[in-house]
């Protein structure tokens, strides 16, 4: 244990520089802000900016949480994919409310959304699932994600099998894939310090519109 500890506290964090937050030229709503962020980072050539943490509750009441990919931003609605039949598509059929978290530590900055998620229906979860990359379809087209694994043989012999699926049906989407919507009630942006001074906007929803607080560090 000691030397995890010794080891976890030679490791740097904050350590800038970091780019600057302005507050004064702040947006009424979060996903207008989020993409200014995200414009930010893409220009500072941070990597995948559009991986975010997905958090979820379990049947127990137990937290969970995974790394996905954000497809889309509209006003303040976010969206990402996944199956229905997976984990977190039967933890989000159970209690809709989530939370989304983004981290770009080159940056020194954090966003983090919380609301309820919506299911968009057949035809968006389709239109999504064609969207993807052959071999991310040939993935999904197992229909075995999170389930247990006999082999490495057993593995490679049904990516085969669906890829032949999709050479002679380009077009094949599975109804289980779903396109989820994100309806943000809250969002957080924290601007990191190396003298740890962070700088955090909260956005909450009340009252038919958007409020913007600051909080402490």
């Amino acid at each position: 244990m000691d030397n995890a500890k010794q080891l976890l506290k030679s490791l740097q964090s904050l350590s800038g520089p970091f780019p600057l937050f302005d507050l004064n030229l702040l947006p009424e709503n979060p996903g207008e802000l989020f993409l200014q962020w995200l414009n930010v980072a893409i220009e500072k050539g941070v990597k995948e900016p559009h991986a975010m943490t997905l958090s979820t509750v379990d049947a127990d009441g137990y937290p969970d949480a995974r790394v996905l990919i954000l497809k889309n931003v509209v006003d303040d609605t976010f969206y990402f994919a996944s199956s229905f039949e997976s984990r977190k598509g039967q933890q989000l059929k159970r209690n809709p409310k989530t939370a989304l978290t983004f981290y770009w530590p080159a940056l020194g900055r954090q966003i983090r959304l919380r609301g309820t998620v919506e299911d968009m229906g057949d035809e968006a979860g389709a239109a999504d699932f064609r969207e993807r990359s052959v071999e991310a379809r040939v993935v999904a087209l197992t229909g075995n994600q999170s389930r247990d694994l006999g082999s490495e043989e057993e593995l490679e012999n049904s990516l085969a099998e669906q890829r032949e699926r999709i050479s002679h049906n380009p077009d094949i989407a599975i109804l289980n894939w779903r396109l989820y919507a994100m309806n943000v009630k809250e969002a957080e942006f924290w601007q990191g310090d190396t003298n740890r001074k962070h700088t955090r906007i909260l956005y909450d929803w009340s009252e038919g519109q958007w409020k913007h607080h600051r909080l402490w560090p």
